[in-house]
């Protein structure tokens, strides 16, 4: 039987395959998509459906330029199919349009020898494994941390506290013009000793960990957040109450989501354009495997918990350094909180990946449950 042949001739919906094959290609993990010789939607699988946010019946009325726009890049790869009738991939694409936003995007596509300018596209999302990559990154970059915070400890500390206790000594000896300079020492000494200790954050301590509800420290914070920084925030909640408990320690979770929270306020609060929000959700889905630090043991992270603010999203050239330590937009920052984030979501062997756009900027954990083995701990 010819691919054509196994087509519906339908106008009114995509058109279905037969049985095994239809079954073969829904159960495939990737967008997979047949356009005809006009770009229309001729089949879409069920990973398709969800990766263009519409069901099958809907594409089958549209063409691929009612949701990409005409001059993007897949258009061009579409043509050199045809044209050649070879198989062609392109890679870190980004499809943008009213209806779709999806980024890193490899696409292959496909000449159907059958099906006269018919081109088979397969969609992966790559930006998954490169939040994979970027995220062992960060981890080095927080173990390079480690190192230096020790060496501070050390090396700065201790004369920073003889600094310190000789200008109080100058205060109570000079006249007033001189007391000021060694004010100035003070506080300056203090300020330097404030670095090191949180630097001193960064060091390798094991993590005790326990079940903990994920939903306790979402409440707890933000209840933290409204009676202080966020007083004037609005926030929204979408959890999911079936959720296991994570794996981890729970005043470590509460640092690193207090962290997301105080950024993501800062952010949205920038604008006088809207009234600041925070979206807190949590859901279940089955997500990457990663290794637990020192060990050989693999962990899946199927809990997520998203940290969703409403601001003028993440400069361009900060985002891909967003983790690393000293790497901050504030004018008074210093760098080190979603460095720290990262360090801790990664010693729990959790994974943390961004999505920022102008007016919306996301971060995802994802997180470790417990399991039967760590129950019997």
């Amino acid at each position: 039987m010819s691919f054509a042949s196994r087509l519906l001739p339908s106008r009114n919906r995509v058109p279905e395959l037969a049985p095994l094959h239809a079954a073969i290609l829904s159960a495939m993990p990737v967008p997979v998509v047949l356009l005809d010789g006009e770009n229309r939607f001729k089949y879409v699988n069920h990973a398709a459906e969800q990766f263009l946010g519409m069901s099958a019946a809907s594409l089958s009325q549209v063409r691929l330029t009612d949701l990409v726009a005409e001059d993007n890049p897949l258009f061009l790869l579409i043509d050199q199919v045809r044209r050649t009738e070879a198989t062609i991939s392109d890679h870190d694409l980004t499809l943008e349009s009213a209806r779709l936003h999806k980024a890193g995007i490899t696409v292959q596509g496909s000449p159907v020898p059958e099906e006269p300018n018919a081109v088979l596209l397969v969609m992966q999302d790559a930006s998954a494994a490169r939040a994979l990559d970027r995220h062992l990154a960060f981890r080095g970059a927080a173990r390079s941390v480690t190192g230096m915070a020790a060496i501070l400890a050390h090396e700065v500390k201790n004369p920073l506290s003889g600094i310190r206790g000789a200008a109080q000594l100058l205060e109570a000896s000079v006249g007033p013009e001189d007391r000021e300079l060694a004010e100035l020492i003070r506080d300056e000494a203090d300020r330097i000793r404030a670095l090191v200790d949180r630097m001193e954050a960064f060091g390798e301590k094991p993590i005790v960990r326990a079940s903990v509800n994920i939903h306790r420290v979402l409440e707890h914070v933000r209840k933290l957040a409204q009676t202080g920084f966020a007083e004037h925030v609005r926030f929204h909640e979408h959890y999911d109450p079936s959720l296991p408990p994570v794996w981890g320690n729970r005043d470590q979770l509460v640092q690193v989501i207090l962290n997301l929270v105080k950024n993501g306020v800062e952010a949205a609060s920038q604008s006088s354009n809207h009234k600041p929000e925070i979206t807190l959700t949590t859901g279940f889905q089955h997500g990457m495997r990663l290794a637990m630090p020192g060990t050989k043991q693999r962990l899946d992270l199927p809990l997520f918990v998203s940290v969703r603010d409403n601001g003028p999203g993440i400069p361009d050239d900060i985002r891909p350094h967003l983790f690393e330590p000293f790497v901050t937009s504030k004018a008074a920052g210093s760098g080190l909180g979603l460095a720290l984030v990262a360090k801790i979501v990664g010693d729990h062997g959790g994974l943390i990946e961004v999505d920022s756009r102008p007016g919306r900027t996301d971060f995802r954990l994802h997180l470790p449950v417990v399991t039967e083995k760590d129950a019997d701990q």
